[in-house]
């Protein structure tokens, strides 16, 4: 019995971490395109992209008439999902780190289960311990000393990474938003079926304001460089769908606690990424930074995951 365990848990923890080195690569990708499209570009177009793989995905199936009427039933459940968390999140994530940087991103993504946390209270009429105060508050601190306050003659590019830090928290809060409430839809539909109906609420409301404010995206994708169709296609095909799909199926195998720690790989991965790939380097009061949102989360993780 013992061995049965182990070999279902050994490939999930390989899927599990794939997933999160995928999600990692999202600070990576969202920098080499820089340039080619912007900002807002970057961050829906391949939302968009891989919206309509998924939602014709959804129409082979069998049943897809009877699941987009209750979809549509629901729709007022979906746009929030969709707005207030994806939206919210992938802009949020993808303006800060084009303003800050990849490592800062991959940093303080680890808030997001500090955030959902805290959602948590409201929506699922969860307790708020004094242990979801206190990590809260350290993170903020780490948040703080992340983003260098100091007037020096750089302060006007220092002023633009304080503020793309706070689009990186904004987009961890929405990401948080996005993993809570989805829960409530979870009765009714996959977990596919979640994430690509709300991609497709997504989809609906943000494509007209991305005409609106980058009237000329689609026309910049002409002008890409090899490098950034590369970026553009991860971020679609491997951020938004493969690593969704690990993560599925590895939920489907072990506990979500397991699947839930797993998380915590992603900024660790993306720092390494960032380093690696784009010589990025952290500064001692941003290795000190990041030292306290990692022992912020890991707090609530050891002892309030279990509650």
């Amino acid at each position: 019995m013992p061995a049965l365990r182990n070999g279902r848990l050994a490939p999930a923890l390989l899927l599990l971490m794939a997933a999160n080195l995928l999600w990692a690569g999202q600070g990576v990708a969202v920098k080499l395109l820089a340039g080619g499209l912007g900002s807002l570009a970057t961050a829906l177009l391949p939302l968009h992209a891989i919206t309509i793989v998924g939602v014709g995905l959804l129409c082979m199936q069998p049943d897809f008439k009877v699941k987009f009427g209750t979809a549509w039933k629901l729709r007022h459940e979906f746009f929030l999902a969709g707005i207030c968390g994806q939206l919210t999140a992938q802009v949020g994530m993808t303006l800060g780190i084009s303003w800050s940087t990849a490592s800062n991103g991959a940093i303080l993504s680890l808030l997001i289960p500090i955030f959902g946390a805290l959602i948590a209270v409201s929506l699922l009429h969860e307790r708020l311990s004094l242990l979801r105060i206190g990590t809260l508050l350290l993170g903020l601190a780490g948040v703080f000393l992340l983003s260098p306050l100091r007037s020096t003659p750089g302060h006007s590019t220092r002023a633009h990474e304080f503020a793309g830090n706070f689009l990186i928290v904004a987009g961890c809060l929405g990401s948080a938003f996005y993993n809570v409430y989805s829960k409530r839809l979870l009765h009714l539909f996959s977990d596919l079926e979640t994430l690509f109906f709300s991609y497709l609420s997504t989809t609906a409301f943000s494509l007209p304001v991305l005409f609106a404010l980058e009237p000329n995206c689609l026309g910049r994708l002409t002008h890409l460089t090899i490098v950034q169709w590369v970026a553009f296609d991860y971020l679609a095909l491997f951020f938004y769908g493969l690593s969704m799909l690990l993560f599925f199926r590895a939920l489907g195998q072990v506990d979500a606690v397991i699947a839930s720690a797993s998380l915590y790989l992603t900024p660790l991965f993306g720092v390494a990424l960032a380093c690696s790939i784009l010589g990025e380097r952290l500064a001692s009061r941003t290795l000190l930074g990041s030292v306290i949102v990692l022992l912020a989360t890991l707090a609530l993780f050891r002892f309030d995951y279990a509650y």
